[in-house]
């Protein structure tokens, strides 16, 4: 017994007071806990609702995406900084359209995908086919299944450079009209700046080229017929770069003829490359 203030405090109530400590303090984490595993919950059922695309949509790899999210880009629309090996290597673009605003939302990471102004389906079916063309109508280039998405339809080189996944180009996903390519540093400087595209949320370069490239881009989905034509003009812009010569064509009906924008080496070499 403790005496105290006129007070009497029992060995009893001491126990109880204890008791009540102890439970308000468990039932405080299981609240916490609990809360934080349903934020968990309805974070992995975003990332499954973002559809296939480069990791598995199970726990492992939705907590691969989380670790990734530690590092992403705090703003996807600033170009990054053009490395000294492309400081005298001018990009393929000249006079690029601004994209009318505002940019649509995006989210994820892998998959990275638009959420906002999706095209109908008759202008995404045009811009695959567009897509499809260019590949079938160039002997540099050639149509596969994407290496970054491991499914879908992607555009490759077949004499590609280095730091891209077995030469792609791009790919393009079904479910939102919007484009993934790797870009000369230039180029994609221009696309940012012009609004018509965002970085990648790790294209930081460096040590997170195993993942994607330097310069790879979202390139937002096309909401019209003229808006394909600027895209393609992207793409265009991404298979010159991504084969690191004078070797992207487009075949008309009677003659080949070059693309519309002057010729120029890519300049495209890989760090370890240029530092030899």
């Amino acid at each position: 017994m403790v005496e105290g203030l006129g007070l009497v405090v029992t060995p009893a109530a001491l126990l109880h007071s204890s008791q009540t400590l102890k439970l308000v303090a468990i039932f405080t984490a299981l609240t916490a806990v609990l809360t934080l595993l349903l934020h968990l919950y309805r974070e992995y059922l975003a990332f499954v609702s973002l559809g296939p695309g480069g990791t598995p949509p199970t726990i492992a790899g939705f907590l691969r995406v989380k670790v990734l999210g530690c590092f992403a880009l705090q703003n996807p629309y600033q170009p990054a900084p053009i490395p000294p090996r492309f400081k005298d290597s001018p990009g393929y673009l000249v006079n690029l359209p601004i994209r009318q605003a505002p940019r649509p939302e995006t989210r994820g990471i892998a998959p990275h995908r638009q959420i906002t102004q999706k095209p109908s389906k008759a202008v995404y079916e045009k811009l695959a086919q567009e897509i499809q063309n260019m590949g079938a109508s160039n002997d540099n280039l050639l149509i596969g299944t994407s290496c970054f998405e491991k499914h879908g339809t992607g555009l490759f080189s077949v004499s590609p450079a280095k730091r891209t996944c077995q030469g792609e180009i791009c790919h393009a996903h079904p479910s939102d009209g919007s484009m993934h390519m790797t870009l000369h540093p230039a180029d994609a400087k221009t696309v940012l700046e012009a609004g018509w595209a965002e970085r990648h949320p790790i294209a930081r370069g460096g040590w997170f080229e195993r993942f994607v490239p330097g310069g790879f881009l979202m390139v937002y989905a096309p909401r019209n017929d003229e808006e394909i034509e600027t895209v393609m003009r992207i793409v265009k812009a991404a298979a010159w770069f991504v084969s690191g010569r004078d070797g992207v064509r487009e075949i008309g009906k009677d003659s080949v003829k070059e693309i519309a924008e002057e010729r120029r080496d890519s300049g495209y070499v890989s760090a370890e490359e240029a530092a030899q």
